[in-house]
């Protein structure tokens, strides 16, 4: 825009010259010159706060790594209840298999066994008749039994037919650990024994190793405690019918005490079961109040359009 300025010069009254003026021309600008960039307004695909009204949202992430966490507890506590149906069902039949060959009449025991075979012979009933070889005794122990320390009687039997097998006649007392203290657990002669052929159990990490030169045995290692004593690599668990009396008299003699004729697995699948289905379930619900769960005044900001 311009604007032309005419200035005039005063003239004396008695003066006889010609008036003068003078035109000049300058530039006035009205828009300032940090106007003069090009404003968000000048876009053709501007929105106005006005056509895109602000709205509530939260200022910061709805939900943090926890939630991830949180997301797979339900899922792995299903996968493992899923996984002890399983269990339940293996270990059920299992069981009912074991008491099947419980309830068989005794076999008596060939004179050479098979170790590899002796799988399909678990919890068998068997019949072994010899001699007793009290010199090769050998004692496991600690065993706990009736919150009294003791030790397992192993001792190899000696059959007609030159062959050997070790025997687990069961427990005795600590204080009759010496044969001189039990002269009733040491029957000579033929001896008839009837047992459960077994494999026995294994050694954890807490349990220390045999030391058979000392005469320290930890766990039943058939292996070694068959080649101490030129045995087959057979165990035998003797039996014994749990009546109180009877048991009461063979403690206070020291005669051993074999185990019961039934089959001791533990089944404790259906307790797991529901301790991992429970988790699932509990976790689930926590889950969902979480994500549910309405957003807090602080957690809540004013936040334009994402037109804006």
């Amino acid at each position: 825009m311009k604007i032309t300025h005419i200035l005039l010069r005063r003239i004396p009254a008695n003066s006889s010259a010609r008036p003068l003026c003078r035109a000049t021309t300058r530039n006035l600008s009205t828009t300032p010159s940090r106007l003069a960039t090009k404003q968000p307004g000048d876009d053709p695909n501007f929105v106005s706060i006005l056509d895109g009204p602000p709205r509530l949202v939260r200022t910061r992430n709805k939900h943090g790594p926890g939630i991830i966490l949180l997301a797979l507890i339900p899922v792995t506590a299903f996968a493992l209840g899923t996984w002890q149906v399983q269990r339940l069902r293996q270990k059920t039949e299992l069981i009912a298999k074991l008491e099947d060959r419980l309830i068989r009449p005794p076999l008596p025991l060939p004179p050479h066994v098979d170790p590899s075979a002796l799988e399909d012979f678990d919890y068998r009933r068997v019949v072994a008749s010899g001699h007793f070889r009290h010199d090769q005794e050998m004692l496991i122990g600690p065993r706990i039994r009736d919150g009294q320390d003791g030790f397992l009687v192993i001792t190899p039997l000696e059959r007609q037919d030159a062959s050997t097998v070790l025997v687990n006649r069961g427990w005795i007392s600590k204080k009759h650990r010496d044969q001189r203290s039990r002269p009733e657990s040491l029957p000579r002669g033929l001896v008839t024994v009837e047992g459960l052929l077994r494999k026995p159990w294994k050694k954890n990490m807490f349990t220390p190793q045999n030391r058979p030169e000392k005469g320290e045995f930890y766990f039943p290692d058939v292996l070694q405690m068959a080649a101490l004593t030129g045995s087959q690599p057979i165990w035998i668990e003797s039996t014994t019918e749990p009546e109180f009396m009877r048991l009461m008299e063979q403690e206070a003699r020291g005669i051993p005490i074999g185990r019961p004729p039934e089959v001791s697995l533990r089944n404790n699948h259906a307790q797991y079961i529901f301790t991992w289905y429970s988790l699932c379930l509990a976790t689930t619900v926590m889950l969902y109040m979480v994500i549910k769960k309405p957003p807090s005044g602080v957690a809540r900001r004013i936040h334009p359009s994402r037109q804006f």
